[in-house]
């Protein structure tokens, strides 16, 4: 008869970890307990309080202060391990929890599904050949000594492995291991503990390698047991249910998820949150419960993509919607105005949205103080906007509830322009051809840093020409692009093709048309 010792491995709530020893113990199964060195001495005598007359509840005294990504996690639970195996002698299987884990079967399913499974279910996929990284440092975390925590010294840690690499300093890892990688949530049998702790005995160099390695609790137990156990013996799944977000954060169940995690194919599930306390009393209660019924539909991981990618609206987040750059919409209208004279740009502009009615934004891509509205963020950072230009264009929409949209774009961003261009939507493109004298170009290169104070006048003069074929030559390229809708509202050009180009580009009645194009200051630098 299956009988588990829960590892439990907490910092914080005593009061929280006293109860869910409580439950889970109440059935006859048994807990050891290790509470984070860091932790108040107080919290600490609260739960020996709390549980001193508990005989299947052991504390783990040799207790370690842990840090995320630290060899200090496995050498807490190697504590543990040690005090369940020692303190209970009946345990059959050792089950690694945390604070914010909690049982969705009965004990008796539990144990049920145990004696029909012998088998260590732990997470464990080649380390190098698997895709369970997805980001950031891989082969680095094992080959190169980590001294310092990534996350509360940060560049010390990353100081420490550049230097490794420029003296050459990595390592081998040990011949006969296959490294392995997976989830921390796992359940082993006694058999299987016991050749981890006689192996580790004998293997000093093993612990001293994995001491010095990057996040070694995803690697350690995992690697071991593949390294101990034969194949046909381990399930790679953990028997914790447990969910993460697209940015990576893990998912907290709350009150009205009872019957979703009771329908898992799992028998413990990690986050419940905190402030689920009718959750966390149902699910107390239904561990000692007996001849409850499971009708299993797995459904939870599909279900929350299915819900969580569509949103309130329909399908407003879809898989990080910025970055898959989704269309504006076939119902809107994008309204682009391109100049190299900015001013001039910004003054028609402001024109064509007074006489319109439509919103307008100025150069939102090109110019870091466009003013914008709260749209989440990302409208500060210009280098955001140009990255997500679609998602914040489809957000100005949303945010001026109108299906055409007047923006300015440099005309040295023709990859913006054909961007839109290339999106389902409806786009019009009207290109301001200005005349162009010394004493802009000269303003023009100390704006964009081509020039300076000190910059001589003989080397302005000898700049000059160039900007002057730069501007010419952005002018043509927008020309040759031969964009459809494309109009051309030129200095030079007589009132009449003027007034025609403008009543081409935004619907607008002659005499506003003829007012616009006849403006005595509509070129004026």
């Amino acid at each position: 008869m299956a009988k588990i010792a829960y590892i439990l491995l907490c910092h914080k709530d005593p009061d929280a970890i006293i109860l869910q020893a409580q439950q889970l113990t109440a059935a006859g199964d048994f807990m050891a307990i290790h509470f984070d060195a860091r932790a108040s001495v107080e919290d600490f005598a609260t739960i020996s309080a709390g549980l001193a007359d508990n005989p299947n509840v052991a504390l783990t005294r040799k207790r370690v202060k842990c840090g995320w990504g630290e060899w200090s996690l496995v050498q807490a639970t190697l504590n543990t391990l040690t005090t369940a195996m020692q303190a209970f002698p009946r345990a059959t299987h050792f089950y690694m929890l945390s604070g914010d884990c909690m049982a969705i079967k009965t004990a008796q399913h539990a144990h049920d599904f145990l004696n029909r499974n012998d088998t260590d279910f732990i997470e464990s996929f080649d380390f190098f050949a698997s895709d369970w990284i997805k980001t950031g440092m891989k082969e680095d975390r094992l080959i190169y000594r980590h001294f310092f925590n990534e996350r509360t010294h940060k560049s010390l840690f990353y100081a420490s492995c550049d230097l490794q690499k420029k003296l050459g300093l990595s390592r081998k890892i040990p011949e006969d291991l296959q490294i392995q990688i997976g989830s921390q949530w796992w359940c082993l049998r006694r058999r299987t503990v016991e050749g981890i702790m006689e192996f580790l005995r004998q293997r000093r160099d093993v612990i001293r390698f994995f001491k010095t390695t990057w996040i070694p609790d995803e690697t350690f137990f995992q690697t071991l047991v593949r390294h101990l156990v034969p194949s046909p013996e381990i399930d790679p799944r953990t028997l914790t249910f447990l969910m993460f977000t697209d940015y990576g954060m893990p998912v907290n169940f709350y009150n009205d998820h009872y019957d979703l995690l009771l329908a898992q194919d799992f028998l413990f599930a990690r986050k419940i949150s905190p402030g689920a306390v009718d959750l966390k009393l149902r699910l107390g209660k239904l561990y000692a419960s007996e001849n409850v019924p499971f009708k299993i539909s797995d459904e939870g991981r599909s279900l929350h993509e299915f819900l969580t990618t569509r949103g309130r609206t329909g399908r407003r987040f879809a898989p990080r919607f910025w970055e898959t750059e989704s269309t504006l919409g076939r119902e809107r209208q994008l309204l682009i105005i391109t100049c190299k004279k900015w001013h001039v740009a910004k003054r028609v502009l402001a024109r064509l949205r007074d006489k319109s009615g439509l919103p307008g934004v100025e150069f939102l891509f090109n110019e870091e103080s466009t003013q914008l509205p709260d749209l989440g963020g990302f409208e500060t950072s210009l280098h955001k906007r140009t990255r997500h230009r679609r998602a914040l264009t489809r957000m100005l929409f949303e945010y001026f509830d109108s299906n055409t949209l007047i923006v300015c774009i440099d005309p040295g961003s023709l990859e913006l322009i054909q961007d839109f261009y290339s999106d389902r939507s409806q786009t019009r493109l009207l290109q301001i051809n200005c005349t162009v004298n010394d004493d802009f170009l000269t303003g023009h290169a100390h704006r964009t840093g081509l020039a300076g104070a000190q910059t001589t006048q003989t080397t302005l003069e000898r700049l000059l020409p160039t900007i002057r074929n730069d501007i010419q030559d952005e002018a043509d390229r927008i020309r040759d692009a031969e964009f459809d809708h494309h109009y051309i509202l030129d200095e030079a050009a007589p009132d009449a093709v003027k007034i025609q180009q403008l009543q081409a580009f935004l619907p607008l009645s002659p005499a506003q048309a003829k007012a616009l194009a006849t403006a005595e200051d509509l070129f004026v630098d």
